[in-house]
């Protein structure tokens, strides 16, 4: 319980550093995991009931995000950038900073997303100490989690804050966002076996 309530501090004390990041990955592989279908890997899990958003919500958008197919499955591929529009996947952390490092060169910070949650570097890279700590998962994670509990409103459909997760102002790609992450929603509580949507209607 202490080591979540500390999560839950760094998360919305907005407290994003590589080291704390360290000490939740820590953490959350210590966890125990109910092996009945989870809905998401124990970093998910861990990361939203901190920041107080759906567990099947922020999983279902890191798929949206940055899912690549693997052994047969969609999963959220950490080492992903969308340069310009242009999503570039990676074999290693290491690697995707290189490129990373290199595409600041020519891209603006702000058509740059990156990592797990697709964190865009010119708005939230103020936020970590160099760009390539976004690729820390855990922090990744820890941000990703913070921006959707931001863009939430009481009593609101979490669906209206996945919406602004992509786009804040709204409008048709907000919609059309919402719509691929229903569809990603579905998916992830289909495999998990479950017959809600976890607090999260489809819109």
């Amino acid at each position: 319980m202490a080591a979540r309530v500390t999560l839950a501090a760094v998360v919305l004390a907005g407290a994003l550093t590589t080291a704390c990041a360290k000490h939740v990955s820590a953490t959350i592989e210590r966890t125990r995991v109910d092996p009945a279908a989870p809905l998401a890997p124990p970093a998910y899990e861990w990361t939203a009931r901190a920041a107080q958003v759906p567990t099947s919500i922020l999983f279902a958008v890191a798929r949206e995000e940055s899912g690549m197919p693997l052994h047969g499955r969609w999963v959220p591929w950490p080492w992903t950038l969308n340069l310009a529009g242009v999503p570039h996947r990676f074999a290693s952390q290491g690697e995707t900073c290189a490129a990373l490092w290199r595409a600041l060169q020519r891209v603006p910070s702000r058509r740059i997303d990156v990592g797990l949650g697709q964190i865009n570097l010119g708005y939230y890279g103020n936020r970590v100490a160099t760009p390539c700590d976004l690729l820390n998962p855990y922090l990744n994670l820890l941000l990703a989690a913070e921006i959707l509990h931001r863009f939430h409103r009481i009593g609101e459909d979490w669906m209206v804050a996945v919406g602004r997760y992509h786009r804040p102002a709204g409008g048709a790609a907000a919609d059309q966002y919402r719509r691929d992450v229903a569809n990603q929603l579905a998916e992830v509580l289909t495999e998990a076996g479950e017959t809600t949507l976890a607090k999260a209607s489809l819109p």
